[in-house]
């Protein structure tokens, strides 16, 4: 259930974030979801990492998750500080490079419909993650496309998913 409470709010913050890109959200306004988020998802690994029954596999996805939620406050950071986002671009291509050997990991032992979708998630988030880095840090003009990458992930790899898994239709 934990994947699921996770996959949903990112579904959100990626949705909105990608309207924020386009100009739909405020600045300001767009922090709340950006430390709800990185808020939630980081008392998530808190539990995987720390919490009774923690393992190698636990301590693994919370590493992972981790990389969702430093990724959202520092938006939250950066929105609420005017700080022009470079720090983040570079932490983005840190978070792109280490989302490939998930990937393929991932794909490489996949079983199930479940384990070929978290794979090809993986893939694209590190493509996201990509675009943050050449965007933020190196001030390539891809808002647009970037936005849009942001709307779709956030639909087909948190939101529609995390709700699947938080009422039961995919386990």
């Amino acid at each position: 259930m934990l994947l699921g409470l996770s996959l949903f709010y990112v579904g959100a913050v990626l949705i909105l974030n990608g309207l924020w890109m386009l100009g739909r959200i405020s600045d300001r306004e767009i922090s709340i979801i950006n430390l709800f988020a990185g808020g939630l998802t980081l008392l998530v690994s808190l539990k995987l990492a720390f919490g009774e029954g923690a393992d190698r596999t636990s301590v693994k996805a919370a590493a992972l998750s981790l990389l969702f939620s430093f990724t959202y406050l520092w938006v939250a950071f950066n929105r609420l500080t005017d700080a022009d986002g470079r720090g983040l671009g570079w932490f983005s291509l840190f978070v792109a490079i280490t989302a490939v050997p998930v990937a393929v990991d991932t794909l490489s032992t996949a079983s199930s419909i479940g384990d070929w979708w978290l794979g090809a998630s993986w893939a694209a988030w590190s493509v996201l993650w990509l675009l943050f880095f050449l965007m933020l840090a190196l001030h390539k003009p891809i808002v647009r496309l970037t936005a849009g990458m942001a709307i779709g992930q956030g639909i087909f790899t948190g939101w529609l998913p995390g709700y699947l898994l938080l009422t039961g239709v995919l386990r």
